[in-house]
């Protein structure tokens, strides 16, 4: 069979970042042939880019290589392989664990995808999880045919310094790189000239970026506002001892920029944040809210929380949810403690699985009540909002807020990719229903 006429097959679990990186796979092989199928069962290259932040992340990718076992036994010549962040973790044990594996990638190699599957035809069950000195930018092309979606997601930092005592991604991404600011601006006009109006920067510590220049993330910000034809930009996601004065700024000066942001603070505890080495406390990230609001108060702000982290007391999570209330969150999101092996809080006692749970509904439920009060203080308010695509029901559109709320409204589907004035006239768990205005 000629490559021409291969299929592949992609799933993205985890983090946007995933979702970048697969578009850029598929970008990779394309230039080798292969043609994108949404049917495994079609699929003579099967990928599972994958996610390791939680327990049950990395054991849904085990199910699913069970799953295709059994689609392998069919078609033997199908390759299989595992990418992504649970690839850079286990290594080699992947394919110990998981006969069915044919290559193992880590996320900063997808560039060496072509060469590990002519060694997988060779005979070798490949595993590629070093931390190549090239820039794997460099090498990953881009189809600059294809017409976009109004919305597209742009890498332009990735790794991790901080060592969070919970967090495996400084040894699943590696240190903190930026992409030069040129790259990216020039990545973002060819995603406009295919009708993207809204980019997300992404990295894992976005607002960390710092080119080779010293342009930070601010002037990059502003270097993207002057192409014509972008309309929106948001980043994610945030550490809070990198939201410099220039970045907090730019959320004036930027029109572009929206009024929304993801700034993780994880605990309301200041015992629970330094045995997690983050390195802020309760008190810097509420100053730093409160300089964020400062320059522009209509901020949605987001949040992650971590519940049940070890030696958490009662009095701890209380202090947590004192935070969230001081803050008020538009969304959140809050996951009970899961131990990652590796990192530096794996071995310590755990919080009850029952204590976990019941704080975290807890917790959730506070959470959810913002919500709702910040999604009801938008009834009646008439917002610019991204058309991005057509809804589930007749002549409905869905696109987004501002503040990242999805708004389902009736239009004409000509109307995707613009930017228009919606009124806001009713909401639901986590979207709002909305009429047209013009």
């Amino acid at each position: 069979m000629s490559a021409a006429e291969k299929k592949l097959f992609v799933k993205t679990y985890g983090c946007q970042m995933n979702v970048y990186d697969s578009e850029r796979m598929i970008a990779a092989l394309g230039a080798q042939g292969y043609a994108v199928t949404d049917r495994p069962k079609d699929a003579d290259l099967i990928l599972l880019n994958t996610c390791h932040i939680r327990e049950k992340a990395a054991e849904k990718v085990y199910s699913e290589l069970g799953r295709l076992r059994l689609l392998k036994a069919g078609n033997p010549g199908l390759v299989i392989g595992v990418a992504g962040c649970v690839a850079q973790a286990e290594g080699s044990e992947i394919l110990a664990r998981a006969p069915v594996v044919d290559l193992v990638v880590g996320p900063q190699a997808y560039h060496r995808l072509p060469d590990l599957i002519a060694r997988r035809e060779a005979g070798e069950r490949p595993v590629e999880t070093e931390f190549p000195a090239e820039d794997k930018f460099d090498y990953l092309p881009q189809d600059h045919r294809a017409r976009r979606s109004p919305t597209a997601f742009l890498t332009v930092q990735e790794g991790c310094d901080k060592f969070c005592a919970f967090c495996v991604v400084p040894y699943t991404r590696g240190a903190e790189v930026s992409r030069p600011a040129a790259r990216v601006v020039a990545e973002a006009r060819d995603l406009v000239a295919r009708g993207v109006v809204e980019i997300t920067l992404l990295g894992q510590n976005v607002n960390a970026y710092r080119d080779g220049d010293g342009v930070g993330l601010a002037g990059l910000v502003a270097r993207l506002a002057a192409i014509e034809g972008l309309e929106r930009i948001r980043y994610t996601t945030s550490h809070p001892n990198d939201m410099g004065d220039d970045l907090i700024a730019a959320h004036a000066a930027e029109a572009k920029l929206m009024p929304y942001l993801h700034l993780p603070v994880q605990s309301g505890s200041d015992r629970v944040l330094k045995a997690m080495n983050r390195r802020h406390t309760a008190g810097s990230y509420l100053r730093i809210v409160e300089r964020i609001r400062a320059v522009r108060p209509d901020m949605a702000l987001s949040g992650d929380f971590i519940v049940g982290f070890p030696g958490e007391t009662e009095a701890d999570f209380d202090a947590t949810l004192g935070l969230v209330e001081a803050v008020g969150y538009a969304q959140a999101y809050s996951f009970a403690y899961s131990p990652r092996p590796g990192t530096p809080a794996a071995g310590r006692p755990e919080v009850s699985a029952a204590v976990r749970s019941e704080r975290l509904q807890r917790l959730q439920a506070l959470l959810a009540r913002q919500q709702a009060a910040f999604q009801a203080g938008l009834v009646g308010r008439t917002l610019p909002v991204l058309v991005e695509k057509p809804g589930r029901e007749q002549g409905q559109m869905v696109g987004r807020s501002p503040y990242l709320n999805a708004v389902h409204f009736q239009a004409a589907e000509r109307l995707v990719g613009s930017v228009v004035p919606v009124r806001i006239v009713g909401t639901s768990a986590n979207s709002l229903a909305g009429v047209l205005a013009a």
